[in-house]
């Protein structure tokens, strides 16, 4: 099993891959997206995140999954203009993946393992699912889609402190 979350790659939302590495020694709020949720409007919380946090080491990353009510069925270049559009979206967003299943991604395994849900369970229940990643690496809190982006405010200043 990788040590940190700097082992694993993504791929963004315009093709390239990106090795998440580069976010070495910032904190990271990890999230499964999706443009047609309930919980969609979250994305302005996160963007307003980003723009308070970003300057002092905050990149929240956004991941499009059609996973759970198919609430993500467009194309990769959909998914970022609606983000774009609709709620102003500038932090990374990547590409389209799944966050369950055989076909998860490896990241999405290992989050899901340093950080079980409920009960110990592993699997992600629903869109907005989000995972806060410290500047060593390693995963401090995973967060339900109900817990909206603005309450995980105190947490993220104790992240950036330590």
């Amino acid at each position: 099993m990788p040590d940190s979350v700097y082992s694993f790659e993504a791929q963004t939302i315009g093709g390239q891959t990106v090795p998440l590495s580069q976010y070495r020694g910032q904190v990271l709020l990890i999230v499964n997206t999706a443009s047609a949720c309930g919980f969609t409007p979250q994305f302005a919380g996160l963007e307003k995140l980003h723009a308070t946090y970003g300057p002092r080491g905050l990149a929240v990353l956004g991941f499009p999954c059609n996973q759970f009510g198919a609430q993500d069925p467009g194309s990769n270049e959909q998914i970022a203009g609606f983000c774009q559009l609709n709620y102003g979206v500038s932090f990374p967003m990547m590409a389209k993946i799944d966050v369950n299943g055989a076909n998860a991604h490896p990241l999405y395994r290992w989050l899901t393992a340093e950080a079980p849900g409920l009960l110990g369970s592993k699997a992600i229940k629903w869109n907005f699912t989000k995972f806060l990643v410290g500047r060593d690496g390693q995963v401090i809190k995973r967060y339900a889609p109900q817990d909206a982006p603005e309450k995980l405010a105190g947490d993220i200043e104790k992240a950036l402190a330590g």
